[in-house]
C-alpha cells in the first residue's frame, strides 16, 4: 500500500518551509509541496489538476495573502486569495475526500476582549485582511464541514520576513527604536505550529472544527522586542509607544490573545512557552 500523500500549499511561506524541514521525520507519508509560483490558489483549474494528479489524503493550506496593510488598497485580491479561493479549495478537498487543515488568524477578532479568545467567541475583524480571512473560514466550513481550521497569531520563523528578523536588523542598525506596547497577544514560532499540524495528521484522530494555536504567554510587541534584544545581547535602546503614535493603514486588534486549551486537550499537544521557542529560533538565526 502506497504512503498517504500530504499536499502543502504556500510551500515557500514561513509555515510551509518549516513543514518541509519536518517532513523527513514523517517517512510514513509522501509530501507534495506547492509554492505560489507552482500553484496560485486563485487559479482554480490548476489547483484541481494537482488534486486529480496526486489525489492527496491530506491538504495543509499554508497559502495566504498576508500583506495586512496593503490589503486595505488591494481588498479584491485579499478577498480572492483568502476568501473565495479557500472555499474552492475546501470544495475540491471534499470532492477528492482529502482532509483539509486550513490556517487562519487572530485578526478575525476585534480586539476588545480582556480574556483570551475562545473558538466560540464572536468574530469582528477591524481590517480587510481580517475580513478576508474570516470569509475564508466561513467558506471553508460551508463547503467542507470536516475541515480543521487553526487560527494562529504573530507568526515568526527562521524563514521569510517577520518581526523577529526585522527587530534584529533594526537593532543592529539604529541606536534606538520605538515599539508599540499597547497591542497584547502571544507570538507563534512557525516550527511549533508546523510540528503540531503534523502531529494532528499522524495522530489517527480527526476532530473537525476551529482551533486556536500560539505559544504560551501574554505579551506586547514591546515585550517581544525586549526579549529579542536580551537574547541577542544587543545595546539598542527601546522605547514603548502607543499604537496612536505609529499609525498604520490597517487597524490592529488591541488584544488578540488566543485560548489554546481546545487544541491541547483534543490532540494532547504540549505548547512551548514563547521565550523558549524564541530562543530556539534565535539560535538558528545567530549561528
Amino acid at each position: 500500500m502506497s504512503a498517504p500523500i500530504i499536499l502543502v500549499t504556500g510551500a515557500n511561506g514561513q509555515v510551509g518551509k518549516e513543514l518541509r524541514e519536518l517532513s523527513s521525520l514523517y517517512s510514513d507519508y509522501r509530501f507534495v509541496f506547492l509554492s505560489r509560483e507552482d500553484c496560485p490558489l486563485h487559479h482554480f483549474p490548476l489547483v484541481e489538476s494537482f488534486f486529480e494528479a496526486y489525489k492527496p489524503h491530506f491538504c495543509i493550506n499554508a497559502a495566504a495573502y498576508t500583506a495586512v496593510d496593503r490589503a486595505e488598497t488591494e481588498a479584491d485580491m485579499a478577498m480572492l486569495v483568502n476568501g473565495e479561493s479557500v472555499g474552492v479549495l475546501a470544495t475540491i478537498c471534499e470532492k477528492y475526500q482529502t482532509k483539509l487543515v486550513h490556517i487562519s488568524t487572530d485578526y478575525v477578532f476585534d480586539g476588545s476582549s480582556e480574556i483570551p479568545y475562545k473558538e466560540t467567541d464572536t468574530t469582528g475583524p477591524t481590517n480587510v485582511y481580517g475580513k478576508s480571512k474570516l470569509e475564508g473560514e466561513q467558506r471553508c466550513v460551508n463547503a467542507n464541514p470536516s475541515s480543521i481550521i487553526i487560527r494562529t497569531a504573530w507568526v515568526y520563523s527562521f524563514h521569510g520576513n517577520n518581526f523577529v528578523k526585522t527587530m534584529l536588523r533594526l537593532m543592529k542598525e539604529r541606536p534606538s527604536l520605538n515599539v508599540v506596547s499597547d497591542q497584547i497577544g502571544a507570538p507563534t514560532y512557525a516550527a511549533d505550529l508546523a510540528d503540531s499540524i503534523l502531529k494532528i495528521i499522524s495522530s489517527g484522530t480527526w476532530v473537525p472544527g476551529i482551533y486556536h494555536y500560539s505559544n504560551k504567554g501574554k505579551i506586547s510587541w514591546f515585550d517581544f522586542a525586549s526579549e529579542i534584544k536580551k537574547q541577542a545581547g544587543l545595546q539598542c535602546e527601546l522605547h514603548a509607544i502607543p499604537s496612536s503614535a505609529y499609525p498604520t493603514p490597517a487597524k490592529r486588534p488591541a488584544f488578540s490573545l488566543l485560548n489554546t486549551a481546545k487544541i491541547e486537550e483534543t490532540y494532547h499537544l504540549t505548547i512551548p512557552d514563547w521565550k523558549a521557542s524564541l530562543k530556539r529560533c534565535m539560535k538558528r538565526l545567530m549561528d
